[in-house]
């Protein structure tokens, strides 16, 4: 069975700091969302919230035809739903093997413990390898790979991951992400990818969504926002993403946004980009967008859609 997600008005923080701003969106099934936005647009407070680390001020998170608002993290993992924060999360003073037994903390049938254990090995035979090895000593990629390994010990259906290669070497990058694209089509997975980084994680993706400043600015199938981004904010994005070929990438031009980005807990009136937007006009500054659906099939928020 797969498992979707969804956010509906979702509203964020910390204490009586708003940070996340009436989200909506859905992950479904079988498929991999990318979340983009620079640090601090909101996307780790989102994801905390949908898994049950922070509690949201306003609005509803369901998993499948469940509300898991107020769910814990522990009754979400048993349900399927997985969750691998930066810094991987592993016990770092644990050896390998008790890291994983740890991450099976919802099986109780000793069998199943030792089953979905070996699978792991057999999907990381370096893990298998360093059993005994203690967490905290591993590579950085091999602590991923041990992130991702005890995230699949309790048979997730949909995982959460918060920047996964963020911190590791560019060299590693590209086989972690595309590791990540063997698991979704071998084990049927779901995934909610939150990166920063277009270029790494781009080709695993079906569905993307861009925040800036805890709002959702533009989202829909992934070749419609990478070919045709609608929002200034994606196309500033985009226009920052190096291509493969160097004489078009000499040739095109690299939009440079002003200005430095303002607080999520105290954001600009109307359109929250509109400080550092080249379009922006007085309208921007009193009437918020709204996400519309634009001709080629995504959604954004703006009054002057490109």
């Amino acid at each position: 069975m797969s498992l979707s997600l969804q956010a509906q008005g979702l509203r964020a923080g910390y204490g009586r700091k708003t940070v996340v701003h009436g989200v909506d969106f859905l992950a479904r099934e079988g498929r991999v969302l990318l979340m983009l936005g620079h640090n601090g647009a909101g996307k780790t407070t989102l994801v905390k919230t949908m898994f049950g680390l922070l509690s949201p001020m306003s609005g509803e998170v369901l998993l499948g035809q469940q509300n898991i608002t107020a769910r814990s993290p522990a009754q979400n993992v048993r349900d399927g739903y997985a969750f691998i924060p930066q810094g991987h999360g592993i016990f770092r003073s644990l050896s390998v093997a008790d890291n994983l037994s740890l991450g099976g903390f919802t099986e109780h049938d000793p069998g199943k413990l030792a089953s979905r254990k070996q699978m792991v090995y057999q999907l990381f035979p370096i893990l298998a390898e360093r059993a005994q090895q203690i967490g905290g000593t591993l590579s950085g990629g091999q602590q991923q790979m041990l992130a991702i390994g005890m995230a699949l010990m309790h048979g997730p259906k949909l995982i959460v991951l918060d920047e996964p290669v963020s911190a590791l070497d560019v060299s590693i990058q590209a086989g972690v992400v595309n590791l990540f694209g063997d698991l979704q089509k071998r084990l049927g997975m779901s995934y909610i990818f939150i990166a920063h980084d277009l270029s790494v994680v781009r080709h695993i993706a079906d569905h993307v969504a861009v925040m800036y400043l805890g709002k959702i600015v533009e989202i829909g199938d992934k070749e419609a926002v990478y070919r045709n981004p609608t929002h200034p904010y994606t196309k500033a994005l985009l226009s920052a993403v190096p291509l493969p070929d160097p004489k078009v990438e000499r040739s095109r031009h690299r939009i440079m946004l002003d200005g430095d980005v303002p607080s999520p807990v105290n954001p600009p009136t109307g359109c929250r980009f509109r400080t550092r937007c080249w379009k922006a006009t007085e309208l921007c500054a009193v009437e918020e967008p709204q996400l519309v659906v634009r001709t080629s099939g995504q959604q954004s928020a703006c009054h002057f859609p490109e």
